[in-house]
């Protein structure tokens, strides 16, 4: 089972420091918040995207790769095959199939005591996915770049998985005391399972293809009949609901409070550590601030400025090709026809 190319989508992570420790209250639309109750002065602001001032190249000498491993895929700057503004909405694109990636930013090193964490970026997988990783991961400062790993300690893991029917998972994992600690609730982006559109079932490979030459082919994509939007279950009152139970509680001989359990002391680094079968997707619009209110607007200001124009690039370009497949359907059919007239001519002219 495949993710159909998808528009980029915004994930945002707002952390606040509860009482003893992260305390999550919402999840909506691929954004997770945690607690935000009040914004603080804005003071630590760290843009991570790929501007257009900056040189083609520049960015790979902000962006470290690991050299952990000798064949790690590469990573390309590029907007994808539709966007709403060919400069601004490039980003770093996983470009090989089959392939690990890792790559690194760093930032001044901050902690985050008494203050609300906010983890935002965009993904955007123009592929057909069917197994890779969408997901980020916050460093220590001291973190070695060009040795990361999947083995290398972090602070905090967020971001979109899938791999294959069965694996289709937001990722919120945090760091305490050296182990890692996942959420408890699965989360699940809107439309994964019943999406908008869907390749073409009917679609088949032109037969002057070549897979060399024209790249892997992917077919049309169509409405899909069965997308009804966002489903909401019919609730009804249970008869033999008798409350709920509560379990009998003992006191913890191993609890011991701990009302910095949510810091961190030096947050430093960002790095994307990932695995994909089918690449194509396309990070970009990275920030770690401490004013969520900054967050929304930050979001508004650069992917909310062209994912309009976007969206209505993708759905011209899928009218092109459907249009594309209905004429060369009719070319088929005709020349089909025509061949079958003149076998009959030429039958009519031996019986004769």
């Amino acid at each position: 089972m495949k993710t159909n190319p998808a528009l980029r989508q915004r994930w945002l992570l707002i952390g606040k420091r509860a009482e003893l420790g992260w305390e999550e209250t919402s999840i909506s639309h691929g954004t997770i918040f945690f607690n935000p109750v009040r914004f603080t002065p804005l003071s630590v602001v760290h843009r991570l995207g790929f501007p257009t001032v900056i040189g083609a190249d520049a960015w790979e000498n902000r962006w470290i790769e690991s050299k952990h491993r000798s064949d790690y895929g590469k990573f390309i700057l590029h907007a994808g095959k539709f966007y709403g503004d060919s400069e601004k909405d490039k980003g770093i694109q996983t470009s090989q199939d089959a392939k690990f990636y890792a790559r690194s930013i760093k930032f001044e090193e901050f902690n985050n005591e008494g203050q609300t964490l906010v983890i935002q970026y965009t993904v955007k997988h123009e592929q057909n996915i069917d197994c890779g990783g969408g997901y980020i991961k916050l460093f220590p400062a001291n973190l070695n770049q060009e040795d990361m790993s999947g083995n290398s300690p972090y602070y905090v893991m967020f971001g979109p998985d899938i791999c294959g029917p069965e694996m289709k998972k937001v990722h919120v994992i945090f760091s305490y005391k050296g182990k890692n600690h996942l959420i408890k609730k699965d989360i699940r982006c809107k439309n994964w399972d019943n999406p908008e559109t869907i390749p073409d079932p009917n679609a088949k490979k032109p037969t002057d293809w070549d897979d060399e030459m024209d790249g892997e082919w992917e077919p049309p994509m169509i409405q899909n009949p069965e997308y009804k939007g966002e489903w909401k279950s019919h609730q009804i009152n249970n008869p033999n609901f008798k409350g709920n139970w509560v379990h009998p509680e003992i006191d913890n001989p191993e609890y011991k409070p701990d009302t910095n359990m949510y810091q961190y002391d030096n947050i430093g680094i960002l790095g994307l550590d990932l695995w994909q079968v089918k690449s194509g997707t396309i990070f970009d619009n990275f920030l770690i601030t401490n004013d969520a209110k900054y967050a929304e607007e930050y979001g508004n200001q650069t992917w909310g400025i062209t994912k309009v124009a976007e969206k209505e690039m993708r759905q011209h370009q899928e009218k092109e090709m459907k249009a594309q497949k209905e004429e060369k359907a009719e070319m088929e059919e005709e020349e089909k026809e025509g061949k079958n007239g003149g076998m009959e001519m030429d039958t009519h002219k031996y019986e004769l």
